[in-house]
């Protein structure tokens, strides 16, 4: 296949088109139009966007999933990488600063420019419990005025902690264990999960949240899950999850990678966005197990197996592909024993998400394994 061969990927009016062709150069896509009257272009009728036959899979997932990529705020810099971040959410444990040592790794190695570190703290309420039986009354100005100190002694020994992280990263890339990345702080007060939410939808130039997890056998203990598990749940980026066990540290040790398969095209998109992703010197290296969904039978699903196959061994040459039989032990095996687990993240309503919750969800507590989720 020719890479750089152009191919038609939509046609709309002049307007549409400039904002579609904005959008995939925002994402770092090249995008050309086409057929479009140059004396008076906003009267033409069909401009096509044609773009590169290479970036096929990633302009896909920038057009199906628009709540992923906005329109973002314009900046001077012609490298999509130079416009992108990771952000990590950081409690100041163990797990969540390798989390942060981890992504200043993955983005030296071309995934974006720059880190931001996230801490947000809840404050307490502060209001006493108000005895009913008696005429005591409880002086809601004094309760408000104590809250608020509560919440300023709050952000200030967060802050400090922060700077504490700052000072310990910055010492390590100075002596030379990390990778030079510019990265930055932010402090909010909030539940974390809805601090998480509200950064993304916030900042569109995100490209990867990566956050440290609890060992599985810790997670156990959880009774309503985990704020991994509530953001998983929910997020519409790439995430990638780094359990406190494991000893990578960087995207370049990744040799095995299991991906639950569903046959279908966001298998593609998921595949784009890994080799995206990884650093592309380890690509050679890589082995890929693709797992199909419980609910495929083998019978039934041969030719979609066939047609996965080809693409990837004609898209994705450098990597090597097995796709295991309908298996839950194998499928187990293989997970267990892979340096990364992938697979794709749809779009749920809450109570979906509570009755059903996604395999990333189901995954994060069985498994000891990095998971990259894929909004698909």
């Amino acid at each position: 296949m020719d890479n750089d061969r152009l191919i038609t990927l939509a046609i709309h009016t002049f307007d549409k088109a400039a904002q579609l062709k904005a959008l995939l150069e925002l994402e770092g896509v090249e995008a050309t139009l086409q057929n479009v009257n140059l004396s008076s272009p906003v009267l033409s009728a069909g401009v096509r966007v044609r773009i590169k036959e290479g970036d096929l899979p990633l302009a896909l997932r920038i057009i199906e999933n628009p709540e992923i990529f906005g329109p973002g705020v314009a900046v001077a810099s012609n490298s999509a990488a130079e416009r992108q971040s990771i952000l990590v959410p950081v409690d100041f444990s163990e797990k969540s600063v390798a989390a942060a040592r981890l992504a200043l790794t993955v983005a030296a190695s071309g995934a974006a420019s720059r880190v931001v570190l996230l801490n947000s703290f809840l404050v307490p309420h502060t209001n006493p419990l108000m005895n009913l039986g008696s005429s005591q009354t409880v002086d809601s100005a004094a309760s408000d005025a104590d809250e608020v100190r509560v919440s300023v002694v709050m952000a200030k020994a967060a802050g400090e902690e922060m700077h504490k992280l700052e000072r310990l990263l910055r010492a390590e890339i100075k002596r030379g264990n990390l990778p030079a990345v510019s990265f930055s702080t932010v402090v909010v007060q909030g539940l974390p999960e809805e601090a998480i939410g509200q950064y993304l939808k916030d900042h569109r130039e995100v490209r990867l949240l990566l956050m440290g997890t609890r060992s599985v056998i810790k997670k156990s203990h959880d009774l309503a899950g985990s704020i991994t598990a509530e953001v998983l749940n929910s997020c519409r980026v790439q995430a990638l999850t780094l359990p406190e066990d494991s000893t990578m540290t960087g995207l370049n040790e990744v040799k095995s990678i299991a991906m639950l398969s569903h046959l279908e095209q966001e298998d593609f998109l998921m595949l784009d966005a890994v080799s995206r992703l990884l650093p592309a010197d380890a690509a050679a290296q890589i082995r890929v197990i693709c797992m199909p969904n419980d609910r495929y039978s083998k019978s039934t699903n041969d030719a979609a197996r066939r047609a996965l196959t080809e693409y990837c061994n004609e898209h994705f040459p450098n990597y090597s592909f097995t796709i295991v039989q309908h298996n839950r032990s194998s499928r187990r095996l293989e997970i267990d024993g892979a340096d990364l687990v992938v697979l794709p993240s749809r779009k749920k309503n809450i109570l979906a998400r509570l009755f059903n919750p996604g395999a990333a969800h189901r995954l994060l507590f069985q498994a000891d394994v990095p998971l990259l989720v894929v909004p698909v």
